[in-house]
């Protein structure tokens, strides 16, 4: 495991979105703890997500994401994008 994710100071919704069973970001936390090039930081109760050293992407709680660079990583917020999609189509 490359690291776990310190949450002081991390926006109740973002702990919400990383680590419930169903939250949106459950991929990408399980994605920063297993990859050893991957590291993350709670900067302004937001999660700062680096790449050897280089921002790559930020996460908010009530926000959307920020996409940094271009990475593997930003995949995942395409799923998730199409899953909210999908959920809303069916509601309707």
């Amino acid at each position: 495991m490359a690291g776990k994710i310190d949450t002081t100071n991390m926006c109740s919704h973002l702990q919400r979105k990383l680590f419930d069973a169903n939250g949106e970001y459950r991929a990408i936390r399980e994605q920063i703890e297993c990859d050893e090039e991957l590291t993350a930081v709670v900067r302004s109760r937001q999660l700062h997500i680096y790449r050897n050293g280089k921002k790559i992407l930020v996460l908010a709680g009530k926000s959307a994401p920020k996409i940094i660079r271009e990475d593997p990583l930003n995949g995942y917020l395409d799923l998730i994008a199409e899953d909210i999609k999908a959920i809303l189509k069916e509601s309707l």
